[in-house]
């Protein structure tokens, strides 16, 4: 099983709402994504929930719950023949966190918003990312992701700024839509949308597609996989407010 990660020590930059999106979007291309929620604000099991029965199923892991009748690497386990696994972490996570979280994945997905304190925090994120795996592989699984952005603007601009200084790829940037919070009312993806609706968002999908298709395939990139990506070792922590803020 290939495992996507969404990770940013932030909260509100949007890693739920990337999470069910792209769940949302392999689902419509016939594979059968699972995603294992860590966040206790649970917002990827409420967007399940909402998720219309003729819609292609998604199967969800409410992995911030604790269920004493099973252990906890049962109640993670995806069911048989899910692929990939897409890991919606909590906010909040220190280092231990960031590395338990990320071990194992076969992809990592950090979201940035265009502001001065979320630059900083992903610069802090990334860092602490790469030091606690200290792997060049590590670096060539990371992408990623600017969201809600506006361009034209001048945060958009330090935004960009920032990106061309880091030896990572910036796969896909998000517009500032409503879209997305349609969506996440709905439980449907942005690519389950009419066309006319969301021709302004599709193209961005096509690029993180692009790279997470190569990512996923690339024969290097084939490891053996730590019981559970050490998901047991993910503390809890406070979440935003927004209901898909994170």
């Amino acid at each position: 099983m290939k495992t996507v990660v969404i990770i940013n020590s932030k909260g509100g930059s949007g890693k739920s709402t990337l999470a069910v999106n792209l769940a949302a979007n392999l689902a419509l291309k016939g594979q059968n994504p699972a995603i294992l929620d860590l966040d206790p604000q649970g917002s990827s099991m409420r967007w399940l929930q909402n998720r219309p029965a003729d819609l292609p199923e998604i199967h969800g892991i409410a992995g911030y719950e604790k269920k004493s009748t099973m252990t906890r690497a049962w109640q993670l386990q995806p069911p048989e023949g899910t692929n990939p696994l897409i890991v919606d972490t909590p906010a909040g996570l220190d280092k231990n966190g960031l590395a338990a979280t990320s071990r194992g994945a076969d992809a990592i997905l950090i979201p940035v918003m265009p502001s001065d304190i979320d630059i900083h925090a992903a610069v802090n994120c990334i860092a602490d990312l790469l030091l606690t795996t200290k792997s060049d592989m590590t670096q060539r699984r990371i992408g990623i992701i600017a969201n809600r952005v506006r361009a034209n603007t001048r945060v958009y601009a330090r935004l960009e700024r920032f990106l061309r200084s880091l030896n990572i790829p910036l796969v896909a940037t998000f517009r500032d839509s409503q879209n997305y919070t349609r969506s996440a009312e709905l439980g449907i993806g942005i690519n389950e949308m009419p066309l006319w609706q969301v021709r302004k968002d599709v193209g961005a999908w096509k690029e993180l597609n692009s790279w997470l298709d190569s990512t996923l395939n690339d024969v290097t990139n084939v490891r053996a996989l730590p019981t559970r990506m050490g998901l047991r070792a993910v503390p809890s922590a406070v979440a935003p407010t927004s209901p898909m803020a994170n």
